[in-house]
């Protein structure tokens, strides 16, 4: 694939990660970056992973071939919406958002006629740290790219999509955007709020004493809190769902633990560990 402008609405971690991928695959010509802090668009210029910025979306949109809206879940609708309404209609929007269909139903029936296609679609990459200089050129590289058409979606923008993600070194695969949600609030989600209580959890004054354990289980506790509170909202019923089929599994241990029950124990762990084998290294 070789785009004549890429726009890229969000240029943070992925946002950035997305621009210097482009560029470092020559997959694009030209970067745009739209937000809406100069300074952090300066940065953006400056790692390169931008060739310039804008802080307006219409101007951003308006010469794109493919606009990507990297900004959080809350936003993505609307900017999904502006951009698309911009750019040409010859162009494709596609965003990298950890929730779909919140998307799906707030841009139902809102699309001008002429607007350019959208089609949605995660990467599953991404770290706790964010900003364009945590931003890499090989973050997508070998890494899933969930892209999820609708029945109403343009399947020639879809291809596209799945090509320009194809195109960063990703594997691409393809689902409903709500089963997307279902899945992601038990393989994403509920991790991170299983890691934020952990880390919340402990005193202070026992962190000396962590090892690996603690700190890898934990990490991702260290993510932006305004970030995950809006996927957190934007999922609620699929997270609420999964928190619920592991309050259930955490009683259970509860139980077996408080009975003295050895071969219980043993059993909930082994189900555990067959499943995290199952994932392999």
């Amino acid at each position: 694939m070789r785009l004549d402008t890429l726009t890229i609405v969000g240029v943070g971690l992925i946002g950035g990660s997305v621009g210097l991928a482009a560029k470092a695959r020559g997959v694009a010509r030209r970067v745009v970056g739209v937000g809406r802090d100069e300074r952090t668009l300066a940065r953006a210029v400056a790692v390169g992973a931008i060739d310039s910025f804008t802080t307006n979306l219409g101007d951003g949109a308006s010469a794109a071939d493919l606009v990507v809206v990297c900004t959080p879940v809350d936003r993505v609708a609307g900017d999904v919406l502006t951009a698309a309404t911009a750019a040409p209609s010859r162009s494709v929007v596609t965003d990298a958002g950890s929730t779909k269909g919140n998307i799906v139903r707030a841009l139902n029936g809102m699309m001008p006629p002429k607007a350019a296609p959208f089609v949605g679609s995660h990467p599953l990459a991404g770290s706790e740290k964010k900003g364009a200089a945590h931003a890499r050129a090989d973050l997508f590289a070998d890494r899933i790219v969930v892209v999820t058409p609708t029945a109403d979606t343009d399947q020639e923008a879809a291809s596209v999509v799945d090509l320009f993600w194809q195109s960063l070194g990703a594997r691409v695969i393809r689902m409903d955007p709500f089963e997307h949600d279902e899945a992601l609030a038990a393989t994403s989600h509920l991790p991170h709020a299983a890691a934020s209580g952990l880390a919340a959890a402990t005193p202070v004054g026992w962190l000396g004493l962590t090892a690996g354990g603690f700190r890898d289980t934990t990490r991702i506790a260290g993510a932006d809190p305004d970030l995950w509170a809006a996927i957190f909202e934007a999922n609620r019923d699929a997270v609420l769902a999964a928190t619920d089929r592991f309050a259930d599994r955490m009683a259970e241990f509860r139980r077996v633990l408080a009975a003295g029950d050895r071969a219980g124990l043993v059993r909930w762990l082994a189900e555990g560990k067959k499943v995290r084998d199952a994932l392999g290294s």
